[in-house]
């Protein structure tokens, strides 16, 4: 049978990498080149992540929406709750900052007090004039008294938009050119003019100026991952160096160490912009998790190397052994844990598959790295000190293999009840779990933007958008007193749930026409009857200001109209709740007589539905990650009840994690949904290495199964406990961040390793010695497909050292 993977394959691979040393490194350095050159195709997302397919039914929906009215994200909130406002200096420069504004090329308009205007009965032109409040700029503390009384008073049609009659709460609306709000020219322009801008407004009057909006909080929030790649590429060098020093005790091993992950980290970053993939809060997190990957790689094909020179002294013959002995083993263990990320890859989500592809090329580029890099620089260099080797013999990671030993030898009962109560409080854990479809609530607590976030929902009811679509199916429908009727009675009913801020659409247009046509009466704001419409609506017609008016709420035909209402930031199962109540709504007020299509939408739906749909796909995710992960242990090692044994120990810590989840009250959101397939993918290295190891042990003394067991345990439990360290420190170096997400995501993944190397070193040995007649014999046990640790004919002791 044709074994791809065996002794004499490595043997070959070792030679080729060994004896052309020079035309690798150069071929290394030429890609590295290569990759650097495409960073310039990288570019950061300037759009919410869209978690949907492309063909999904909501994102159709949301699609046809902009299609008809545009871009629904391009307005930025200015906000100032303060009485001092209203002075004479303060208003003339609040309203002077929106000018300015004005004139830059990046904003299509600003509606500020300033561009607050009344619309004025023209009797002798059958028409509506705008006439402005403030005419040039504000003279006396009378003419702010009577501005004041005006709008608070008498003009409801701009209540709760550019102020809060109860509080007081003034803002200004900025509406950014829709063919620039998805670029970086909108990054551009919020951080290096708007911000200064306004924070020079703030200092000179010494006002504190609330901002918020979707393109101001993108922005700020897109810069934060920007600063936080650098950070944690820091971090995550920092503490895995270090960590790995404390083991070596050689800056010499550490220095190699750190080339070879930085390359890594290069050749990812050049996978992005050669894919021309842009960089979200997902893909930035890869740069320093193919460092925390790339460590463990460094440390077995440096432990092994020092271990084969303090053995027989021959450099050459120790370094073919690092790559015939540890090559293959490293392979299987980078494969399954690339397979844990490009399960992805099979989900509709480009943003997940994005994420799959770019981790699992950068997890296999970053084994070919060090199976290259390591062997080639320890050619060039001098034998190991002694001082180096001494953390071969460290008697406190002897105590601690001794006590897992131990444990296993004596303790199995304890280990398995241990298991089973784990097992059952965090079954209980996982039904306490719950769903976030929050826009924001990953965000960084303690930013200003948040805490700005916080301020216009208090005082505005929210600020994420939702759409409701009306569809009147013919020309000029909307305009029908029938469906402005019918888009009212829908609009009470909104205006009745809390958690959403008063609908605005065209009826408010209309009832703010016949309020001007009797004279600015604030009585008279409401829907004209059957009679006052027709002349009403003509005094629209000729109004030229109406019609631009008009171009917010309804389309050019007249078939489409919008109500707008703003959302607060709640929880996913309340929001579904508000959609059903909503919906209902809908169809009592529209649908009984099918002469209308109301559809709702908005980018706090879309991105609820994603994560509802990213909670159906981690099923599917994980279980492709177990298959595939099956598939290679049955290849491996050819055994079915073998493939049952491996996979418990790895899913236990799995289940553990979730039930964390729900008595923490961590919820299932897109961040936390990858810690399952990220842990798994990983956690199954220690398995892999542990039964090849086992199986070596098995046949070399005679299928004794107590003593190779022990002896497996005794020689991967060293490994298993520097790697686990590592991964379990370099993960925690993501709770580092200001995102609560990639926090929840660091805190998790750290956690579900260390109950894995936990669950490996005590369950699994426990589980082979309690099922030996089934499971370690010739029959079950016969020779692998690939023989991940290779039996070497001169030295057969020297494999327990591998």
């Amino acid at each position: 049978m044709f074994k791809l993977f065996s002794k004499n394959f490595w043997a070959i691979i070792a030679r080729l990498i060994l004896r052309n040393k020079i035309g690798i490194l150069i071929a290394i350095i030429l890609a590295t080149i290569f990759f650097s050159s495409q960073w310039k195709n990288m570019r950061f997302s300037y759009t919410e992540a869209n978690l949907l397919p492309d063909d999904h039914e909501v994102n159709v929906t949301y699609n046809e929406f902009l299609n008809i009215f545009g871009e629904e994200g391009n307005l930025i909130l200015l906000g100032v709750k303060d009485s001092t406002l209203f002075t004479v200096e303060k208003l003339n420069a609040w309203n002077k900052l929106s000018e300015d504004l004005k004139a830059f090329d990046e904003v299509e308009t600003v509606v500020s007090l300033n561009d607050l205007k009344k619309l004025i009965k023209n009797k002798e032109a059958e028409k509506f004039d705008l006439v402005p409040f403030i005419k040039d700029s504000v003279t006396s503390i009378e003419q702010i008294n009577k501005l004041q009384d005006e709008l608070f008073k008498q003009y409801p049609f701009y209540d709760n938009f550019l102020f809060n009659t109860k509080t007081r709460t003034i803002r200004t609306a900025i509406y950014i050119k829709k063919d620039i709000v998805n670029t970086s020219a909108r990054k551009d322009f919020i951080m290096e003019t708007f911000i200064p801008k306004v924070e020079d407004f703030e200092t000179a009057n010494n006002l504190d100026v609330r901002v918020s909006g979707m393109p101001y909080i993108r922005t700020l929030n897109a810069q934060n991952i920007v600063d936080e790649i650098g950070l944690f590429i820091v971090l995550a060098l920092g503490v895995t160096s270090f960590i790995f020093f404390l083991f070596f005790r050689s800056f010499r091993a550490t220095f190699i160490s750190l080339i070879v992950v930085c390359i890594g980290v290069m050749w990812t970053f050049g996978i992005i912009g050669l894919l021309n993939y842009e960089i979200t809060v997902l893909t930035a997190l890869i740069p320093p998790l193919i460092i925390v990957i790339g460590i463990p790689n460094c440390i077995f094909l440096i432990n092994k190397y020092q271990h084969e020179v303090k053995l027989h002294g021959n450099k050459v013959k120790s370094l073919q052994r690092v790559i015939t002995k540890v090559g293959n083993a490293t392979l299987m263990t980078n494969v399954t844990t690339a397979s844990g990320f490009a399960t992805f890859i099979l989900t509709e989500s480009t943003l997940l598959k994005e994420f799959g592809i770019v981790a699992s090329l950068s997890i296999l580029a970053i084994f070919i790295l060090c199976l290259l890099v390591i062997p080639i620089i320890y050619t060039f260099l001098p034998y190991p000190q002694e001082r180096h080797l001494e953390h071969l013999n460290k008697k406190w990671i002897g105590g601690f293999v001794d006590w897992t030993v131990r444990m296993v030898r004596e303790q199995k009962i304890a280990i398995y009840a241990t298991s089973l109560i784990l097992i059952i409080g965090s079954i209980i854990g996982i039904y306490q779990i719950k769903i976030s479809g929050s826009l924001i609530e990953d965000m960084p607590k303690e930013e200003a933007f948040f805490k700005d976030i916080r301020f216009f929902e208090e005082e505005f009811d929210g600020i994420m958008p939702l759409e409701i679509m009306v569809d009147t199916k013919r020309k000029k429908g909307v305009m029908k007193l029938s469906t402005l009727k019918k888009m009212e009675e829908l609009e009470n009913l909104i205006d009745d749930i809390p958690e959403l801020s008063r609908p605005i659409s065209v009826v408010s247009l209309v009832k703010y026409s016949k309020q001007a046509y009797y004279n600015g009466n604030p009585k008279f704001y409401q829907l004209p009857t059957s009679q006052e419409n027709s002349f009403i609506l003509s005094y629209a017609k000729n109004s030229s200001s109406e019609a631009n008016l008009l171009e917010n709420f309804v389309d050019s035909t007249g078939q489409y109209a919008r109500i707008t209402t703003y959302m607060k930031d709640i929880g996913t199962d309340k929001m579904e709740r508000i959609e059903e109540d909503l919906q209902n709504k809908i169809n009592k007020v529209f649908q009984p007589e099918n002469r209308y299509n109301v559809t709702m939408t908005g980018k706090a739906l879309v991105f609820q539905k994603g994560t509802k749909y990213l909670v159906k796909n981690l099923a599917i995710s994980l279980s492709l990650a177990i298959f595939l992960i099956s598939l290679f242990m049955a290849y491996m090692f050819r055994s079915f009840r073998m493939i049952i044994v491996s996979l418990i120990p790895n899913l236990l810590p799995l289940v553990i994690t979730a039930g964390l989840m729900g008595y923490l009250g961590v919820p299932i959101k897109p961040s936390t949904i990858l810690v399952f397939s990220i842990a798994f993918g990983i956690s199954v290295d220690d398995t892999i290495h542990f039964l090849a190891k086992y199986r070596q042990e098995l046949q070399a003394n005679h299928w004794k199964i107590r003593k190779s067991v022990y002896a497996a345990l005794r020689e991967t439990g060293v490994s298993m406990f520097y790697t686990s360290i590592v991964l379990f420190f370099g993960f925690i170096v993501f709770t580092t961040s200001s995102f609560g997400g990639t926090v929840a995501l660091g805190a998790l993944v750290s956690a579900t390793l260390l109950f894995a190397m936990l669950s490996n070193l005590l369950l699994l040995p426990s589980l082979l010695l309690s099922l030996e007649r089934s499971i370690a014999n010739k029959e079950v046990m016969r020779e692998p497909s690939i023989n991940i640790i290779p039996v070497e004919d001169d030295d057969p002791k020297d494999t327990r050292n591998s």
